[in-house]
């Protein structure tokens, strides 16, 4: 008689060896989070609407990341996985984009200052309120915390394209 092959740890062809690159992209979107909250609580910079857009993005990435992590898809899920994260970075790259396009305005084209998020959310159907979160207001073009030279929305870009680039290089890696 043969003796059973024991089974690895997690489960799935692959063990926890496989869900590293799942874990280590939720942990890094959890370490961004954690410097928005010491930016907005300790420091004092206050989200503007985009940021806040922004940050929803990364948590839906980071629940992605995950959620992956726990289920340790094979070929044909990671590619699923590969996909959303990566159509999700796709959308933060142009939100980010867009904050940084109205950072670098001149003063006399930022748009005006909308009403806040909590009376839009209050007062506007949600169609409103997206459109008006996106579109981005004076406060949008407000230039606060900097590291090397570059601003939030900057390294929110730089966060979107790595995250989007491991998701699918995690992706295409999966057997």
């Amino acid at each position: 008689m043969m003796a059973a092959k024991p089974r690895k740890a997690f489960g799935k062809k692959g063990g926890a060896a496989s869900r590293w690159p799942y874990l280590l992209g939720a942990l890094v979107v959890a370490a961004m989070f954690g410097a928005a909250l010491y930016l907005q609580y300790v420091k004092h910079e206050e989200p503007c609407p985009l940021c806040m857009v922004q940050r929803v993005i990364f948590i839906v990435i980071g629940v992605l990341f995950g959620v992956a992590a726990l289920h340790n898809p094979r070929a044909t899920g990671a590619k699923v996985y590969g996909l959303l994260i990566g159509l999700l970075s796709f959308v933060g790259v142009g939100v980010a984009s867009r904050h940084i396009w109205l950072q670098h305005l001149p003063k006399d084209q930022v748009p005006a200052c909308g009403p806040g998020l909590d009376f839009m959310l209050e007062n506007f159907p949600m169609s409103k309120v997206w459109q008006e979160l996106l579109h981005g207001s004076g406060e949008c073009a407000e230039r606060g915390w900097t590291l090397l030279g570059l601003g939030i929305p900057e390294w929110s870009l730089v966060g979107y394209v790595a995250l989007g680039v491991w998701a699918l290089l995690v992706a295409v890696r999966r057997k």
